[in-house]
């Protein structure tokens, strides 16, 4: 057996000596391995140069140095990025004699003038390794910097310098630094270009990162295909709150004032952070985090500053204003479905990679953390009002939360046998397997629910009794609603899931019937479940599949000839209609459990002679919150609203109407 595991076959020893050793010199290991430097060769690879030659523009802006930077797209995939900062340094570098130090940025990685702190406080990277590299996967970099009332131009290729920097001249009204530059094809292939749409987004984000800088975007029109304008200027004096302002535009929010702001670190940790938060309803949220500009997606430690300021801020407010359910508030429950923007300077950035996607500097936690916190405290205590509607808007994503944790429980359990949906009083299922066609009837009471179960169509429709009057879940807490059997019973049986995780697709049923009695007790009950629906599964009632039953109240009998009637109107319109001048016996049933299954089919359930209400809610998103606000006033937690409705409306009733 080879002493070596890992041999195949034997070689001479004379195959692996010091000429099989390879030094990459250079930019060559940049060509080489393109993903180590801007994470591949893909469309967002290619965009990734743009952002960083954009980066060392606004480095000099937050640094104080320029005001404005102009970004320009030409044909043949040529990206033009100039500002007016300070223009890199064109003398010679002490360490490379014959070089100036544009030419050592521009061809040599890990050289800048980042590095040290002294001629930029914070900075989005080190100047070398970004605009080196943008330079090693160009098939044609020309660089042009205005210092000292002199122009200057070098030009480079595939990361070779192409001659010695060039002196153009005096040139007395112009400063700062031009980078143009063409990506190679041979990295990225022929087919892959600058998209302007992205390009307009990113130059514009860039702007309202910086208050003070101005930034114009120009694209050759024959380039764009969508909306994207041609030229644009884009300035944000307020900040990342003018953005977040344009973003929610008249969507409603859970409290009027954006929670936004900017603080200065204290002492020597030079650097700020700047925020803007907003809680709107009907809405998945979105987050962007930023660090000296640089956008980082996967979030990282001022993400965790952020979160705790949030929560422990609520927490303590909570605390403040005797709300005993906000000891157990998440980090989640606060920013679920937020607008958030965080934006954060400091010196020296770790990250996680060459592309920058987390920031990793431990001490970005405590920095946001501390900056944020004593603003966020004020923010909800100097207007209690609004402190208030924030902490209840929290809590009804921690509802939601613990709801979708008790509704995963109760799916675990369930789902080792569905036999134990068939225990008396449960679900009688119909026998089709697919959802088209089918129907469940939630029946009140046992004794109506054993007439519909032998009133029904056994292959299409299904039959759930509930117990008398179901939980009010407008007013009740998640742990109570999802602690209910009857919720519990339903949600199963409907095999959709509640609330963000209601999946209408997976509605086993094509209708979903609320057949209760005729009366003001039945009403009731039709009440509190459409409640149920319209909180826990808007989706289903938004797309059509909730109905309601109707059942007669009357029956009106002349002779052998017997008529159903729903109401007192609709009873007095058969007396004078059909039975016309004739003496119409009446009986009164007292609920569906009265009929015979017979007449429950006739009447209810035959899809040939009965009638349905569908209940729906309205597409415009004013008129499904006004629907929300009137659910709200009638079946939330404060009866001074049910009065305040009671005394808006009483005037409409007739006291027949009155039911006492």
């Amino acid at each position: 057996m080879s002493d070596d595991l890992f041999a195949s076959s034997p070689k001479s020893s004379t195959d692996y000596d010091a000429s099989s050793i390879e030094v990459l010199e250079g930019l060559e290991p940049v060509r080489r391995r393109p993903g180590m430097y801007v994470g591949g060769t893909d469309e967002r690879a290619l965009h990734h140069l743009a952002a960083e030659v954009l980066d060392n523009s606004m480095d000099e802006a937050v640094a104080g140095h320029a005001t404005r930077i102009e970004v320009t797209l030409d044909i043949g995939n040529r990206l033009t990025i100039v500002d007016n900062g300070r223009g890199m340094p064109v003398d010679e570098h002490p360490k490379f004699p014959g070089k100036s130090a544009l030419e050592v940025i521009l061809s040599t990685l890990h050289s800048g003038g980042k590095f040290d702190g002294k001629a930029y406080a914070t900075s989005g990277g080190l100047h070398g390794v970004g605009v080196s590299v943008v330079n090693a996967l160009s098939e044609d970099t020309v660089v042009e910097v205005a210092r000292n009332r002199e122009l200057y131009r070098q030009r480079f290729s595939k990361g070779h310098t192409l001659g010695p920097l060039e002196h153009l001249g005096a040139t007395p009204n112009r400063r700062g630094t031009s980078v143009a530059f063409t990506p190679d094809p041979e990295i990225f292939g022929p087919e892959l270009h600058f998209k302007p749409a992205r390009l307009y987004k990113l130059a514009r984000s860039k702007a309202y990162l910086f208050a003070g800088v101005e930034i114009r975007w120009k694209c050759a029109p024959e380039l764009i295909t969508d909306d994207t304008p041609p030229d644009a200027v884009f300035q944000f004096p307020g900040g990342l709150a003018d953005h977040l302002k344009e973003q929610i535009a008249d969507r409603e929010t859970a409290t009027a004032q954006f929670f936004a702001g900017a603080q200065d670190f204290p002492g020597e940790q030079q650097g700020r952070v700047e925020w803007a938060v907003a809680w709107p309803l009907w809405s998945d949220g979105s987050y962007s985090w930023y660090c000296n500009t640089i956008p980082t997606p996967d979030g990282g430690t001022h993400e965790a500053g952020l979160r705790a300021a949030l929560v422990r801020g609520i927490r303590g407010f909570g605390e403040l204003v005797g709300q005993k359910k906000a000891k157990d508030i998440t980090a989640d429950d606060v920013m679920t479905g937020c607008e958030l923007m965080l934006s954060v300077f400091i010196r020296d950035p770790q990250f996680q990679s060459q592309t920058k996607d987390r920031l990793t500097s431990p001490e970005a936690a405590t920095l946001v953390e501390r900056g944020v916190r004593d603003h966020f405290d004020h923010f909800l205590s100097d207007n209690m009002e609004r402190g208030k509607a924030l902490l209840g808007y929290v809590i009804e994503r921690m509802d939601e939360r613990l709801a979708r944790k008790q509704e995963r429980e109760v799916k675990r359990k369930s789902a080792t046998s569905a036999r134990k949906l068939r225990l008396p009083g449960k679900l009688t299922d119909c026998s089709a397997d697919a959802p088209e066609g089918t129907e469940i009837f939630i029946v009140e009471g046992d004794s109506a629910g054993g007439s519909a179960k032998q009133a029904r169509d056994r292959k299409t429709q299904a039959i759930l009794p509930i117990r008398g009057k179901i939980l009010n879940v407008a007013s009740a807490t998640s742990a109570k609603i999802f602690a209910n059997q009857e919720i519990a019973d339903l949600t199963l049986a409907l095999g959709c899931g509640v609330r963000k995780d209601c999946e209408p697709d997976n509605l086993r049923y094509e209708r979903v019937i609320i057949m209760t009695d005729a009366d003001v007790d039945g009403a009731h009950i039709a009440t509190l479940l459409m409640t149920y629906f319209f909180q826990e599964m808007p989706d289903i009632v938004r797309r059509g599949h909730l109905y309601l039953a109707q059942p007669p109240l009357y029956r009106l009998t002349v002779g052998a000839k017997s008529e159903y009637a729903r109401d007192d109107a609709h009873r007095a319109e058969i007396e004078a209609t059909i039975f016309k001048g004739k003496k119409v016996e009446v009986s009164r049933f007292k609920g569906l459990g009265e009929m015979n299954p017979g007449q429950l089919k006739e009447t209810t359930m035959d899809p040939k002679t009965r009638s349905l209400v569908r209940i729906t809610l309205p597409q415009e998103y004013e008129e499904r919150a006004g629907v929300k606000d009137l659910v709200d006033r009638l079946m939330g937690t404060n009866p001074a609203h049910r009065f305040a409705f009671i005394q808006e409306n009483a005037a409409r009733l007739d006291e027949e109407a009155i039911d006492a």
